[in-house]
């Protein structure tokens, strides 16, 4: 299994939003390192879910339903979309500078290439990220 994180705006995208919907469609990236890593994506991957904007937080996990295929809203170019289902609401957010004060998080693609929009989550940094939001890797 791998681990990921996607990032957006709650104004336009919410975890509420992915939660009532049920299953999403993850489109509309148009940075060629991370449609490279929708491409990655395997069914029941686990996806950290970021608000960015004012929020900067994980606040949930959502998982990989549909592997990458053809971005519906692409007009032109050769764009990738998937499908995330959401799994559990964090117990507490993951504010962004809790993961800059972490010293095992220093080297997450967070804040190292922080305008990404999808990115790798390594296995251990997965495992301090639930644990500072109240949750455990095997509840």
């Amino acid at each position: 299994m791998q681990f990921w994180l996607v990032k957006t705006e709650p104004e336009t995208f919410s975890w509420e939003d992915h939660v009532r919907e049920g299953v999403s469609v993850w489109n509309g990236v148009r940075n060629f390192a991370a449609r490279n890593h929708l491409r990655q994506m395997a069914l029941e991957d686990r996806v950290l879910f970021y608000n960015s904007g004012k929020d900067r937080a994980i606040v949930g996990i959502s998982k990989v339903v549909r592997t990458a295929y053809p971005d519906p809203t692409a007009t032109e170019g050769d764009w990738s979309a998937v499908d995330l289902s959401p799994l559990k609401l964090l117990s507490r957010p993951v504010s962004l500078s809790a993961i800059k004060e972490n010293p095992e998080l220093q080297q997450m693609a967070l804040i190292r290439i922080s305008r990404l929009s999808v990115q790798p989550v390594t296995a251990g940094e997965y495992e301090m990220v639930l644990n500072l939001g109240g949750e455990s890797i095997y509840g």
